[in-house]
């Protein structure tokens, strides 16, 4: 049987290829990035158990480490796919680690380096070196090295290192496979902030967004999990929620995003467990937690401290004595409109498909997702719709037993 190439190392990508491979398929899983992980493993906990994501994530990485049949390429991207369905051929380029499988993880490199580049892991909270760990659950667990944030003629992380498993000079390389089958799971990205000009994100430090906060709640995030305001480092005494930041709004994102609303209540109970004095306000337009989720809404919204107004947010302006943030919105069931200050707000901004190289035969609506699928290609997770963890894999696996039902054809034929 041919392989089954996975496009995206996220929850989405690692259910679909540990999935395949248990069920007898050869796969190959291909990720752009340093690390398989997605935006999972960001994550501080998942709702609405608030338990963390290293559970699931550890699990299928035991499945990828004992499974033979899964090829995993990372810093690598498919960029063409010719054929039929159960015979195709793919040409991945990947562009080099610049740290070979040698790496023990000692760090010197790190050390060494004296070039800085932004943390995309902790959506820029935080800096790494130009010679870094992806993050502390990745896999492979290997040192990467960004080129492009390398100070020119500097081999100061290859003198450093005593195992010989830095190479400055490694060069791109492009691979062709014969597949059977294609799973895109090219996974989602945060809506850009910086385009509600309103809201002051980027504007005002005391701004910040909902995965943003998601770092700054994480123990392995840049404040160790506390969560304090970036202007003075102080505890939030005060903490406003904006729903729908970008979303349900034709200038930005016509749609909802499914998981907001969840997820800011989630963060709630971050601040609540970590500041019992604190004051959280949540501005909303309609509160979405289906299914499962609204037990969990209604378990939160308990809180005394926890408060909830039905209003959509006009205006986040800054006093730049304090740095805190006044906060201008209507509340219907009063029928009025209020300005109120805190001293952190955070944004809820949307679910957005990741752009990028797809296969012909997987259009694209109107959003950017995936729309449809034409003979062996298959679409999984947030690439087809916003939609929350557990709802991913069920799609990932749905999507995997339709590409193993290709290939299985594609070996009889």
């Amino acid at each position: 049987m041919k392989p089954v190439l996975v496009i995206g190392g996220g929850i989405a990508g690692l259910t679909a290829a540990v999935e395949l491979a248990d069920a007898g398929a050869p796969v190959i899983l291909v990720e752009k990035s340093a690390s398989l992980g997605g935006r999972v493993a960001r994550m501080h906990q998942y709702f609405p158990k608030l338990c963390p994501p290293r559970c699931g994530l550890e699990m299928h990485y035991r499945r990828l480490r004992e499974s033979q049949a899964i090829t995993v390429l990372t810093l690598a991207e498919a960029v063409d796919v010719r054929g039929v369905p159960g015979d195709y051929e793919v040409d991945i380029k990947i562009a080099p680690r610049h740290v070979t499988a040698d790496c023990t993880l000692c760090g010197d490199c790190a050390k060494a380096c004296k070039a800085e580049r932004a943390d995309e892991f902790n959506y820029g909270l935080a800096k790494t070196k130009a010679a870094y760990l992806p993050h502390g659950m990745a896999y492979p667990m290997l040192y990467a090295i960004d080129r492009a944030a390398c100070t020119a003629g500097c081999r100061e992380c290859e003198t450093a290192c005593k195992y010989g498993a830095i190479a400055l000079d490694a060069p791109p390389e492009t691979r062709t496979y014969k597949i059977a089958a294609v799973v895109a799971a090219t996974g989602w990205k945060p809506y850009d902030a910086t385009k509600l000009d309103q809201l002051g994100f980027g504007k005002c430090p005391n701004v910040v967004t909902n995965v943003m906060l998601e770092r700054m709640a994480a123990v392995d995030g840049p404040g160790g999990g506390r969560i304090l305001r970036p202007s003075d480092g102080r505890e939030p005494r005060t903490v406003a929620f904006v729903q729908c930041a970008g979303s349900r709004d034709e200038k930005h994102l016509p749609y909802c995003s499914a998981v907001c609303c969840s997820a800011s209540i989630k963060h709630a109970a971050y601040i609540r467990a970590q500041y019992p004095e604190t004051a959280v306000t949540i501005f909303y337009i309609d509160v979405r937690t289906p299914g499962r989720l609204e037990e969990f809404y209604a378990r939160v919204n308990r809180d005394a401290n926890l408060q909830l107004i039905k209003g959509k947010v006009a205006r986040v302006e800054e006093n730049p004595a304090t740095h805190d943030l006044l906060v201008t919105a209507e509340d219907v069931m009063a029928g009025k409109k209020n300005t109120l200050q805190f001293e952190l707000v955070v944004l809820a901004t949307g679910i957005v498909p990741e752009p990028g190289w797809l296969p012909a035969g997987l259009g694209r609506d109107e959003f950017g997702f995936v729309s449809g699928s034409n003979g062996g290609f298959y679409a999984a997770g947030c690439a087809r719709r916003p939609e929350e963890v557990s709802a991913t894999v069920e799609d990932a696996t749905g999507a995997a037993l339709q590409a193993l039902a290709c290939a299985r054809r594609g070996a009889r034929a």
